[in-house]
């Protein structure tokens, strides 16, 4: 028996192996269909020109006998029928360490910019890009808030540690604004910001503008421009949420900021509707769908460390029309509403505190906030309901003591939750001039 296996070791050695390769058969836009066995749905390919070497990189998303369809992470320059397609056997993934802390990095992890004077770490590990999700068993529950600084959330819309949170506007409404807010409070170890789908100078201004001065260190930018495939975008999200997912594995509080949630989707539009799915709700394919919830699940408690989500959802006319909207609004554990309208009277934030709602305010405060929180919304309700007698000087006071004290103190709340762009306040200090005006 030992002198058969001595001979197989012998012959396997004087084997030549070859990679197995496929053939570039078509290109059409940013897809390319190959003749390729062997392969399965996500895995990695190299594209390679004989002779050259590698030009690029492709992701299988979809299979039809020993056809695959192959979505390009870069353009097609340099394509052509010749150019060998080879698998790599790996999904993609994502090399993840403490040395992006202070980095710029695009979708695949490379860095494009160190600004933050950060010394890398060498150490790193690969992250797949498509994580699991949470065991619904190991998850802890929502249990402490989360503090954004930004009064009108604190108050009304207390969010918890691990809440996933949709904030929805219309374009100009100050979602990127209210981010900052968010950012600057820094209630969180580590923060990963995902900037997709924005104009080349909209990234240039965020990192000069809207980055807190004394935050960046403990920071992570993920950017992926309006010009790049919309693969490369998609990526982005997924790319951001593992490096998310490593830091709360090392018991970190993490932040994660998806901006905006509407250009993933539009991106995952786009490759599935090239990859030949049909159009079900507004042009996008259930690919859309089934993908959105495998994104949101990620994030939340795990049994170490958190990952408290914002995602930002471009909302244009009545969001009910708004696929996108609607389905998001649905997976998540809250929506902060953003009102063209209060914008417009110059009250910023802009949010809509009667149509916002965080589905685990009750489980974070404290009973005395919690009926503070619902007088001051009562109040509100009430003066809506009567704004149209005041405007037009039919309302006479002394006949109703709840519309009274709502017109008496409408100034009061007007200031307390819509403070500008002014200094945040802590947790404490905010819940304590909600009860006090109350």
């Amino acid at each position: 028996m030992a002198d058969v296996i001595s001979r197989l070791e012998q012959a396997l050695e004087r084997t030549e192996t070859r990679r197995v390769a496929g053939r570039i058969r078509s290109i059409s836009g940013l897809m390319v269909r190959a003749e390729m066995p062997l392969v399965r749905m996500g895995e990695l390919c190299e594209l390679r020109e004989p002779g050259t070497g590698l030009i690029g990189l492709a992701e299988v998303v979809g299979i039809e006998s020993d056809n695959v369809l192959l979505s390009l992470h870069g353009d097609t320059v340099g394509l052509s029928l010749r150019t060998e397609v080879i698998p790599t056997g790996r999904p993609p993934s994502v090399a993840v360490g403490d040395f992006m802390i202070g980095a710029i990095i695009d979708a695949h992890g490379r860095v494009i910019r160190k600004p933050f004077q950060q010394q890398p770490d060498q150490s790193s590990r690969l992250q797949p890009l498509n994580g699991a999700p949470v065991d619904p068993l190991s998850r802890r529950s929502i249990s402490r808030p989360f503090e954004t600084g930004v009064t009108a959330i604190d108050a009304m819309l207390t969010c918890g540690e691990g809440q996933r949170v949709g904030i929805f506007g219309p374009p100009g409404a100050g979602k990127s604004t209210l981010i900052s807010r968010i950012l600057e409070a820094g209630a969180w170890d580590v923060a990963v910001c995902a900037l997709i789908g924005e104009r080349g100078r909209e990234v240039a201004e965020f990192v000069e503008h809207n980055l807190p001065d004394d935050k960046p260190s403990r920071m992570v930018l993920v950017a992926a421009t309006s010009d790049r495939p919309a693969l490369e975008r998609y990526k982005a999200v997924l790319t951001a949420t593992s490096i998310a997912e490593y830091f709360r594995d090392r018991g970190k509080r993490v932040l994660l900021v998806i901006d905006s949630m509407t250009r993933v989707a539009r991106a995952l539009r786009e490759v599935g509707l090239a990859a030949g799915e049909p159009p079900v709700r507004r042009g996008f394919p259930p690919s859309v769908f089934a993908a959105l919830p495998q994104i949101f699940e990620r994030t939340g408690n795990a049994a170490t460390g958190s990952i408290t989500s914002f995602y930002t959802v471009l909302v244009e006319g009545n969001d009910t029309d708004d696929p996108i909207a609607e389905e998001t609004r649905s997976l998540l554990d809250g929506h902060i509403i953003l009102s063209e309208r209060i914008a417009r009277s110059g009250r910023y934030p802009a949010i809509d505190v009667l149509q916002s709602k965080s589905r685990t305010m009750g489980a974070v405060v404290s009973k005395d906030h919690a009926n503070a929180a619902n007088k001051v919304r009562s109040l509100m309700s009430t003066y809506i309901d009567v704004e149209l007698l005041i405007r037009v000087g039919e309302y006479k006071a002394g006949n109703d003591p709840e519309v009274d004290e709502a017109v008496q103190k409408r100034d009061a709340i007007n200031a307390l939750l819509y403070d500008g762009k002014g200094q945040n306040r802590s947790f404490d200090e905010t819940v304590r001039a909600l009860q006090e005006l109350v």
